[in-house]
């Protein structure tokens, strides 16, 4: 709340001084660049005492608008809370602020314009058309638009300071009835400020000193002339100044915007993803910050899918995956199967708590999973307590049976580690059985009704599944077919065992523990 005091200060404080600025500008250009358009006496005590009454009204009738426009502003400390309507209508004045403060401060001035112009002429009986067109051109037009200015740019700068905690999503296009400034507009704008206006007044400059020459005595002349010498040159320092500054002042409100959208992309160049471009106009820089935002949100969720799916495959698989080159359309692939299987499985659940069971499942298939795609294989599925994975598929590789073995002494290695670690903690150690077997497979994505699986049909798949039952009987732990013992060569010790027949075969089938 002492946030939002504070800044109505400030707004306040902003109104105050541009309306100063005004008054200046007005009381200049009357006194020394038009001073034929009114009938000014001279300068007394008293008019300035006048002139800061009127500006005080003038100044107290805006604020008292103006705070009571803004009254909804009091409630941004509580946003979250609020309800949809209210919260819809405190993010609309915060973004029309800048527009309707300057819009009072512009309509205070036309109405000096006209009373001083025009109302009080015609009171006093001296109204001329020409004098009064005068009289409220530099009233309105040049103090008033340079108050207005003033004040719309400022009061722009400070609110884009709190639009990021309005609207920490920087959704700022999504609430309506709020002007949209363009760029385009804003540079014509500074345009007319900066280049029409002055021109303009050198224009009404030359044209009254140039009445003022007709029919003048030399030496009134020439002391015009001399005036006219030095007006020209205040007006040209007074202008340069206040061309620079504005121009500064509105390029920055374009550039800034830009600088930040550019700081978001470098961040996301070096890899950072965590960030936002903020979003504080509702121009097409505003535009382009919400879209940045939107393209960062999308690049979040493609890494994160990137990184779920990477839990589940090896960084190859997932990479070639999400490129596309993977279709799983259905193939011939020559892969190596790995199945595992805990041993006295049941009898273990019985003994267990449901929820222990649960948990030990999960980190033995963790460190099983890890094991795999460490030797850049994938698993296919987990099956109860079994294990069913394939190397060589989807990505081609031409030592897969090799890798397919390394997985499996890996796999020994971390569960001889994991019994360590749970007969330590007074748990019953467990063990299990893989079967390793390489062939010609069907690969490709299989399933339906909307849920697809990357799955391996064949005789192969069944004979290792054959394999990983008879280190049961062999009492082994790993077992491999001949096909897979032809692939990796003698860089792997093995011992045959004698050859047996299994289901589904009607020749024996040669096996042989791996060391």
């Amino acid at each position: 709340m002492m946030e939002t005091r504070s800044s109505g200060s400030t707004y306040r404080w902003v109104s105050v001084a541009g309306n100063f600025l005004g008054a200046t500008v007005a009381y200049l250009y009357f006194r020394v660049l038009d001073n034929a358009a009114v009938h000014l006496p001279p300068l007394q005590w008293i008019h300035v005492v006048h002139s800061l009454i009127v500006f005080a009204i003038l100044v107290a009738i805006g604020t008292v608008l103006s705070q009571a426009w803004a009254r909804p502003l009091e409630r941004v400390p509580e946003l979250p809370s609020l309800p949809p309507v209210e919260a819809e209508l405190v993010r609309r004045r915060a973004l029309q602020m800048p527009y309707v403060v300057a819009g009072i401060n512009f309509t205070g001035w036309v109405l000096a314009g006209l009373i001083w112009g025009v109302g009080f002429p015609l009171a006093t009986g001296t109204f001329s058309a020409y004098d009064s067109l005068r009289q409220v051109f530099g009233t309105t037009a040049i103090a008033g638009g340079v108050t207005t200015a003033f004040i719309f740019f400022v009061t722009e700068h400070l609110s884009r300071q709190r639009l990021h905690r309005i609207f920490p999503e920087g959704d700022l296009s999504a609430v309506r009835g709020v002007p949209r400034l363009t760029v385009r507009v804003r540079l014509l704008a500074i345009f007319l400020m900066v280049g029409v206006v002055p021109l303009a007044v050198l224009g009404i400059l030359a044209y009254t000193r140039a009445l003022a020459l007709l029919g003048a005595d030399s030496t009134t002349a020439a002391e015009i002339v001399d005036g006219m010498r030095v007006t020209i040159l205040f007006l040209l320092g007074v202008g340069v100044v206040a061309a620079v500054g504005l121009s500064i002042f509105a390029a920055n409100s374009v550039a800034a915007p830009l600088r930040d959208v550019e700081g978001a992309m470098a961040r996301v160049e070096h890899g950072h993803l965590d960030g936002h471009a903020p979003v504080v106009s509702t121009d097409e820089i505003g535009s382009v910050a919400e879209g940045f935002n939107r393209m960062l949100h999308g690049l979040r969720e493609r890494e994160m899918v990137k990184e779920t799916f990477g839990k589940y495959v090896t960084p190859e698989i997932r990479d070639e995956i999400l490129a596309g080159r993977l279709h799983g359309e259905g193939e011939l692939k020559e892969a190596t199967i790995l199945f595992a299987d805990l041993r006295d499985f049941t009898p273990w659940v019985e003994a267990t708590e449901p929820r222990q069971v649960v948990r030990d499942l999960n980190e033995y298939f963790t460190e099983m999973a890890e094991a795999i795609r460490a030797q850049r294989g994938l698993v296919l599925q987990f099956i109860g307590d079994e294990i069913e994975a394939v190397f060589g598929a989807p990505v081609a590789t031409p030592d897969h049976a090799a890798l397919a073995v390394r997985a499996a002494l890996d796999m020994r290695g971390r569960l001889r580690a994991w019994n360590a670690r749970r007969e330590a903690s007074g748990k019953r150690p467990l063990r299990h059985g893989i079967g390793i077997h390489t062939g010609t497979v069907l690969a490709g994505n299989i399933g339906g009704g909307g849920r697809l699986s990357y799955a391996l049909v064949g005789d192969p798949v069944n004979l290792a599944s054959r394999i990983q039952g008879l280190t049961k009987d062999f009492k082994v732990d790993i077992l491999i077919s001949e096909a897979t013992r032809k692939s990796i060569g003698p860089t792997v010790s093995v011992d045959q065992l004698p050859a047996v027949r299994v289901k589904g075969r009607v020749e024996e089938v040669n096996v042989y523990r791996v060391v």
